[in-house]
Formats: structure tokens, C-alpha cells, sequence
């Protein structure tokens, strides 16, 4: 999905893209995934979805007036406005009662409803809760990371925390996935209860444990 926006500086527009990208599959998990769309056959609701994230975004993130987000994205001004004016609430009470929302929509999402989840999508990344599509695919791409980097204690944790949802907000979780193995000499229960809560997403795992591992080592000499 690429953005290219009057009067932005180009080195923002990566910017704009990725957050416009984060939020639209932040819309799709809230949905239930591609898996339950197309088992719905509501794949149609997809360019909806990328309209209302780009609308969202543009006005949220960067003040584009009315006027400009509808130049950008091909709608009417009216149309904009309604995805603006659309309820995050409402759109997460549709979303508890999918079924509802599938059957009363099934060809085309309404501009309300679609609004209503780019909102709400929107608002969950801004509190750090990534889309888990992107964090799956970020752990695979961190995983063969570390395997060229031959960091064993790194890709182990990335082996046996595959699944875990993000954030994590309390070590619990992360010893029941982590459990018996030892990092460095230190055993991985002891590293998890020193790890700064919550936890975003498998990069900053590593990193707070490397951080930890450094202070042992500091201590140790």
C-alpha cells in the first residue's frame, strides 16, 4: 500500500506507509483474520478497510483537512467525513457479535463500520498492540536473523515462544512457553522475572534479555 502525500516530506512518506500498513492488518485481526474472511467470502471488505486506515491515519497522524484525504484517496469529502465520524464503540460491539456484522454485511462493509474498525485498529496500535499477523511474520524474519548471526540462546527463545500473542504483560506466560531452559548458564525463570512489562513484540524480548544478560556479566566481573 503506498502513500505518496502533498506536502509531506518524502523521508516521512515511508513513515505514513507503515503506519497506514500496521493499522489495516490491525483491522483485519480484528475481524478474525484473512482465514475467517475468506471463509465468509468477505475478501471484498478488504479495499474498505485500506480506505478507512489511510482516511484515519492521515487525519489523526498528519491534520489533513477533509478535502485533501478525499483528493488522496479517490472519495467523495462526504465520505471521508462519515469514515471520521464513524463510532469505535459501535464497531467493536459488531465485531464481538461477528456473525451479526457478516450477515448484515456481507458484499460490501458499510463506511461507518469500516471507519469504526480503522479507528479502533488505530487506537490499538498507538497502545502497542500489533496487528499478530505482522508479529508472526517479524518472528520468522527474526528467527532466520539470528540463525546467520549463530546466536543458539536467541533462536531458541524465538523457537519456543512461536504462538505467543503480544504484549506480554506479566512473566507468567512467558515461563510456561519458556520453561527448563537455561540462557547463558542463568536459568530463563530467573532472566523472565527481571524483564521490563509489557513486552510488544519478539524484538524487544530479545533485547531485554540480552540487556539482563549484560548485567549479569557486569556483576559476575
Amino acid at each position: 500500500m503506498v502513500v505518496q502525500i502533498v506536502g509531506i516530506p518524502a523521508t516521512l512518506e515511508i513513515e505514513i506507509e507503515h503506519l497506514i500498513n500496521r493499522v489495516f492488518f490491525k483491522a483485519i485481526d480484528l475481524l478474525g483474520g484473512l482465514e475467517k474472511l475468506a471463509e465468509f467470502r468477505t475478501l471484498t471488505w478488504l479495499p474498505s478497510l485500506a480506505r478507512a486506515a489511510i482516511v484515519v491515519v492521515l487525519k489523526e497522524e498528519y491534520m489533513k483537512t477533509d478535502e485533501e484525504i478525499a483528493q488522496k484517496v479517490g472519495l467523495t469529502k462526504n465520505t471521508v467525513k462519515n469514515i471520521l465520524k464513524a463510532d469505535p464503540e459501535a464497531a467493536l460491539k459488531k465485531i464481538k457479535a461477528i456473525e451479526e456484522l457478516l450477515s448484515e454485511e456481507v458484499k460490501e462493509l458499510k463506511v461507518h463500520t469500516a471507519g469504526g474498525i480503522a479507528k479502533l485498529a488505530y487506537k490499538e496500535i498507538k497502545l502497542g498492540h500489533e496487528a499478530q499477523t505482522l508479529l508472526h511474520y517479524c518472528s520468522i524474519v527474526a528467527e532466520d536473523i539470528v540463525k546467520t548471526l549463530e546466536i543458539p540462546w536467541a533462536y531458541l527463545v524465538l523457537r519456543k515462544s512461536k504462538g505467543l500473542k503480544y504484549p506480554v504483560t506479566e512473566p507468567k506466560i512467558l515461563k510456561e512457553k519458556l520453561e527448563g531452559i537455561f540462557i547463558k548458564g542463568i536459568p530463563v525463570e530467573e532472566i523472565i522475572e527481571n524483564l521490563q512489562y509489557p513486552i510488544k513484540n519478539p524484538a524487544i524480548l530479545l533485547r531485554e534479555i540480552k540487556e539482563y544478560l549484560q548485567i549479569k556479566e557486569v556483576q559476575r566481573s
